[in-house]
């Protein structure tokens, strides 16, 4: 709502003064109206008129009796005229005198009139004021009421934005401090895992080495074997041949028993160099584990039948030394063998630990 500008002292004395001298030419008309329309008084008159007659035959004293009775007539005459005339200049002053007192009475009037109207003004000027007053107090206090809001409105607003504000800063650094948090985490994981890798990668390097120098020397032995156990079989069985074709028949069955013992020790070495050539290291397997097998064979060399007898623990190295017995498939060297020599071997038992599969 617009508040009403308070008038200045000249516009609130400007309709009363000119209402005033209003008044003042209105009572001044009137009283020269007045003047204008009072009757006229008539003419100061002689009461006493006195006529003089010229008597020509008189005598002196007649004449001089008659001089005097028409000097005292003409000064009464003059004294009446001069109280008619001091009566009219008294009425005449009267007239002016009631004239001036209707005027003094019009005046009075006029000003009565004025002030009962200017205390009429000020009387309806200050309850205007007064009203004027109120009404800018009331505007005053709505004015007041309304910024108070305002300003209750704009610190709630102010302190609820600056509560999210806070809150978002808040979530800000939290998310934060969760991400670096995440980082150095994941850093550590990386660094973990890439420790682990290299180090994988130079234990499988170093395996791979140690297997390569291994299976160089494993089979440097297993040809150094097969080739000596082939030439000590041939020797042995070429010896045992001329035993049998220059000694006497108990000489030779006892040199036969004898070789009988040494080939199935043989056999059993072979065994394990042929199983070692087909197995297949399970990542389980480790030192000190130890299965036992049932094997059954053919008289020609044949493998029949693997079975576990005693497992080691361990599942994958179990399957894996049972697989290795089975890729033999036949031993061509135990063809020829006496029924005395191969019935040991139709079913036996073997021990392997992954040292003796290890190539």
């Amino acid at each position: 709502m617009q508040q009403q500008r308070e008038p200045s002292a000249s516009e609130s004395y400007f309709w009363p003064s000119v209402w005033a001298i209003g008044l003042h030419v209105l009572v001044f008309g009137m009283l020269f109206v007045s003047f204008a329309f009072t009757p006229e008084l008539p003419p100061a008159k002689p009461i006493v008129q006195a006529t003089l007659y010229q008597l020509k035959s008189k005598s002196q004293a007649t004449t001089q009796t008659n001089q005097k009775i028409a000097g005292e007539a003409k000064k009464s005459a003059a004294r009446q005229t001069e109280e008619e005339q001091l009566e009219q200049k008294k009425v005449e002053q009267e007239a002016v005198k009631a004239a001036e007192q209707k005027k003094e009475e019009a005046a009075q009037k006029a000003e009565e009139a004025k002030k009962a109207d200017e205390a009429k003004k000020a009387d309806e000027a200050k309850k205007a004021d007064e009203a004027k007053k109120a009404d800018d107090a009331k505007k005053a206090a709505e004015a007041k009421k309304a910024e108070e809001k305002q300003l209750a409105d704009i610190a709630k607003k102010k302190a609820e934005e600056e509560a999210k504000k806070a809150a978002e800063e808040e979530a800000k650094k939290e998310a934060a401090e969760e991400a670096k948090k995440k980082i150095v985490e994941d850093a550590k994981k990386k660094a973990a895992e890439d420790a682990k890798k290299k180090a994988e990668a130079e234990e499988a390097k170093k395996k791979v080495a140690e297997d390569a120098k291994k299976k160089a020397a494993a089979d440097a032995a297993k040809k150094k074997s097969q080739d000596a156990a082939k030439k000590s079989a041939e020797d042995k069985k070429a010896q045992a041949l001329a035993d049998l074709l220059s000694d006497t028949p108990q000489r030779q069955q006892a040199l036969a028993d004898e070789q009988g013992d040494e080939v199935a020790g043989s056999f059993d070495d072979l065994i394990r160099i042929r199983a070692a050539e087909g197995w297949a290291r399970p990542p389980s397997a480790r030192k000190g584990m130890t299965v036992q097998l049932q094997i059954g064979m053919l008289p020609d060399g044949t493998v029949t039948s693997v079975k576990v007898l005693k497992s080691s623990g361990d599942g994958p190295f179990d399957a894996s030394a049972v697989a290795a017995v089975k890729n033999i498939g036949r031993l061509t060297e135990m063809q020829g063998m006496k029924p005395s020599d191969f019935a040991p071997y139709r079913s036996f038992k073997m021990t392997f630990t992954p040292e003796d599969l290890a190539p």
